[in-house]
């Protein structure tokens, strides 16, 4: 166990969370933030690092991120001063930032969370998005529950 306890003691050393976004990386700010492929005028708001590292992972958003801490949650006493979302509004304050994309998970609380969000920067000059909510490619309708099916039918469109 003493290597193992080393080992992990050696990794927490060397991380570090992003005084930008809230990655964690081994530098700061974070690989992401200083990626000057990254468009600078996108950003996507996600709930936890993880949510970030996941969207990442898809290689498909080419802008850069802002990592909440969590999720407004009034039986778990989550309120808005206890996540990163007034150093969110700053940033989009600063100017520069053109679309925000707010990525919350699928539940009352990010639901809550990216309403809270959408009325506090509602008065910056940027176009707010959020991910796509409803049927999963390759899911079955009889395996769905009944939020899913109602989110997947309110955000129908037409064929082309």
């Amino acid at each position: 166990m003493a290597p193992l306890l080393r080992s992990l003691e050696a990794v927490n050393d060397r991380l570090a969370t992003c005084s930008i976004c809230g990655n964690v990386d081994t530098v700061d700010p974070c690989s992401i933030c200083t990626d000057q492929r990254r468009d600078p005028r996108m950003l996507c708001v996600v709930e936890e690092v993880a949510d970030l590292w996941a969207l990442d992972r898809s290689r498909l958003f080419p802008g850069r991120y802002h990592v909440l801490g969590g999720r407004l949650s009034a039986l778990e006493g989550v309120r808005p001063e206890d996540l990163s979302i007034d150093k969110l509004v700053a940033r989009i304050a600063a100017g520069g930032i053109d679309e925000v994309v707010l990525a919350m998970n699928a539940t009352l609380e990010g639901q809550t969370t990216a309403h809270y969000i959408a009325d506090r920067i509602a008065e910056y000059p940027v176009r707010l998005t959020q991910l796509a909510h409803g049927l999963p490619v390759g899911g079955e309708l009889d395996y769905l529950d009944e939020g899913t099916l109602a989110q997947a039918l309110r955000a129908r469109r037409p064929i082309a």
